[in-house]
């Protein structure tokens, strides 16, 4: 198993998988919720879900869908909410300490950020044709990993906007590196508008995807091996038979906020919902 340097290997990223034994269900606490087709009800940032027990775990973990909340049951925090409870602020419970509630509930979105850079940039240092980028992808994870000791202080004070600029330059080099050798002149679609839009069985192969709005999009059939999906909003979207091995930067929230089949092949890094049709 290769090393990248930084506690990190490509093959065991046991440290970004969140862990929610580990945690004091910040997930349930620090986000603001809307009340629409991702969730049942109106909650304020910082204000603890009804559904949160005395115990930190969700009351209705194994019934989010059917109860209104599949905002919930897609949502991913990269193993931060363990890291924060466990390593910044000392397994200690916001419950118990009331007084560092406020420092951790702003410690936790930052640290999710992190953990998720570190996902990407260890994706990328397993691409082999990325690998004169490399170097410069084991500098910046290696910065990265140390962000995340920063006491609260330190987490507040971080430049996130930039750093997520510095990693998101290397990780769009590595993409490229990799989609043009699939093709010469890949589809570029990043940032595009395409809620609703039928693309089924489009040949998409090494495509530029990133943020792009494909809600409730149909793509079933679709040729999307090689293709860039960081950042893509797949809610809703149709991705019955769709064939994503390889694709880049595809993480399980997004499949768990979208629709599938047995048919949609994925890459090893992510599994089939247990919601989607066997």
């Amino acid at each position: 198993m290769a090393s990248y340097g930084a506690g990190v290997t490509a093959d065991d990223r046991t440290r970004l998988r969140a862990d929610c034994a580990r945690c004091v269900g910040l997930c349930c606490v620090v986000p603001a919720f809307a009340a629409s087709a991702d969730f049942a009800i109106d909650k304020a940032a910082g204000e603890p879900c009804p559904n949160l027990r005395a115990d930190f775990r969700c009351g209705i973990h194994d019934r989010l869908r059917e109860r209104g909340f599949p905002g919930c049951a897609a949502y991913d925090c990269f193993g931060a909410g363990q890291h924060v409870t466990q390593v910044t602020f000392s397994g200690r419970d916001w419950r118990q300490a009331p007084g560092v509630a406020a420092q951790m509930f702003a410690a936790f979105p930052v640290m999710r950020a992190l953990h998720e850079l570190l996902w990407y940039l260890t994706e990328a240092l397993a691409l082999a044709a990325a690998e004169p980028l490399h170097a410069g992808l084991r500098r910046i994870r290696a910065d990265v990993d140390e962000y995340t000791r920063l006491d609260p202080a330190g987490l507040a004070a971080l430049d996130l906007p930039g750093l997520r600029r510095r990693a998101g330059d290397l990780l769009g080099g590595a993409s490229e590196l990799v989609r043009h050798q699939v093709r010469e002149r890949p589809p570029d679609r990043r940032d595009a508008d395409l809620v609703g839009a039928n693309l089924a069985g489009a040949d998409l192969r090494a495509a530029n995807l990133r943020s792009a709005q494909l809600i409730g999009a149909d793509l079933s059939g679709a040729d999307l091996r090689t293709a860039d999906l960081l950042g893509a909003d797949v809610r809703g979207t149709d991705l019955s038979g769709a064939d994503l091995s390889g694709s880049l930067f595809l993480v399980q929230a997004q499949l768990d906020a979208a629709r599938g089949d047995a048919g949609t092949t994925l890459p090893t890094a992510v599994h089939h919902p247990a919601h989607w049709p066997a």
